[in-house]
């Protein structure tokens, strides 16, 4: 369609009014003016929308800190501890596993390239668990048949129970090791959220106190402590829930890195008895 006025292309633009249809006729830049002025007044709205959203929880949160009680500053003193400890237990958790991951990969790719029962300390990757459970099995093997690799003719073993075994106390040890600190988050994940509560019961009887000395049943009169009761449960509920995550799931990768240990110390096992049955 043409319009007749300024001789550009039209684009229809229809409404309804009860039974009555209205059809206006606009030019094709007006219409993508207003498309245009409609998306940036939504952005605009949007942006300035949630920055104050944003602005008046923060500063609500700051008033309702500065208000609370000796006793609700208390508990959320002990909950920032118990948070400032789990983060920095997890993140060295995170960095030994992924040290453990790379280290072991490296070093069962160069055990099972080597043929037979090398040295220890040909194999890179020390740092390794398996490194360590190899190292204890090798021991054991020297103790019964002396030097592996300069007799071409190896004794019978004596024992190969023995071997097994020691390697299962260095898989077990390997294991234990990297429980450290495990305790700590399984304790934060089962212990602040009761910490917050007592927070929060607090806060109830100091809200219920402050009720009846003011002699007058308002909101006005209750709801600092209601406020305290509620900032203290989600303190502890938002520093439990980090621990639960990662306490869940470093366990599955101790769980994980178990079952490895054990699966290697049979391998180890396997070559040590063909190589000297």
């Amino acid at each position: 369609m043409i319009c007749s006025l300024a001789n550009l292309p039209c684009f229809p633009i229809g409404s309804r009014l009860g039974n009555l249809r209205i059809l206006l006729v606009a030019p094709s830049w007006c219409v993508c003016y207003v498309s245009y002025a409609q998306k940036n007044f939504l952005l605009f709205t949007e942006e300035y929308v949630i920055f104050p959203f944003t602005t008046i929880l923060l500063t609500d949160i700051g008033n309702i800190l500065t208000q609370t009680g000796w006793v609700a500053r208390g508990v959320l003193l002990l909950l920032l501890l118990f948070s400032l400890i789990s983060w920095a237990m997890i993140f060295q958790k995170l960095g030994v596993f992924g040290r453990i991951r790379r280290q072991s990969d490296q070093f069962l790719r160069i055990f099972r390239a080597t043929r037979g029962v090398a040295n220890p300390q040909a194999l890179a990757s020390a740092g390794s668990p398996f490194a360590s459970v190899y190292a204890a099995g090798y021991r054991e093997l020297q103790t019964q048949v002396g030097g592996v690799a300069a007799n071409p003719h190896p004794p019978k073993l004596k024992s190969l129970q023995a071997v097994t075994v020691s390697m299962q106390l260095a898989s077990a040890e390997e294991v234990r090791r990297v429980e450290k600190g495990m305790s700590w988050l399984a304790t934060t994940g089962s212990v602040t959220p009761f910490i917050g509560l007592f927070g929060t019961v607090w806060g109830i009887i100091d809200a219920f106190s402050g009720l009846g000395n003011a002699g007058a049943a308002s909101l006005r009169a209750v709801a600092p402590g209601i406020a305290e009761a509620l900032v203290t449960t989600a303190a502890g509920l938002a520093t439990a829930i980090p621990a639960v995550i990662f306490y869940n799931q470093f366990l599955q990768n101790i769980r994980d890195l178990a079952q490895r240990l054990d699966n290697f110390a049979m391998e180890v096992t396997a070559q040590v008895e063909k190589t000297f049955s």
